[in-house]
């Protein structure tokens, strides 16, 4: 059973910094990237970054570029989105999940995690 696990959220003033991870499980993902998107109230799911399995590439939605970092522990099997520098707007249930890629479309992944809520306070 595939199984994508979300950790890190929580309440955090403007300017603060927060680590998200991911610890996937139940299948091998090496042909898989990995994915966060987030959703906020009233608004659709959105692509935030992404990740090759091996590491090599790495994408960013332009609103976080700069300011957050996507990595990955293979050893692991995690994955961890650094956020810095958060800014109300960036309140929203973060989702952790895998797929083959194009890896900025939600249809694209296979394998979603249940979220972890993040909040900015101004």
């Amino acid at each position: 059973q595939v199984q994508l696990v979300e950790s890190g959220g929580g309440l955090v003033q403007a300017g603060g910094s927060l680590r998200l991870s991911c610890a996937a499980s139940g299948r091998t993902f090496s042909n898989y990237g990995m994915g966060w998107f987030r959703k906020a109230p009233g608004k659709e799911r959105e692509f935030v970054s992404a990740i090759t399995w091996s590491g090599g590439f790495t994408y960013y939605a332009d609103s976080v570029k700069g300011r957050f970092t996507i990595s990955k522990d293979n050893a692991k099997d995690t994955v961890y989105l650094q956020m810095n520098s958060l800014k109300p707007e960036d309140t929203a249930l973060y989702y952790c999940a895998a797929g083959r890629g194009p890896f900025r479309f939600r249809a694209n992944y296979d394998y979603w995690g249940q979220g972890t809520q993040v909040t900015v306070s101004s």
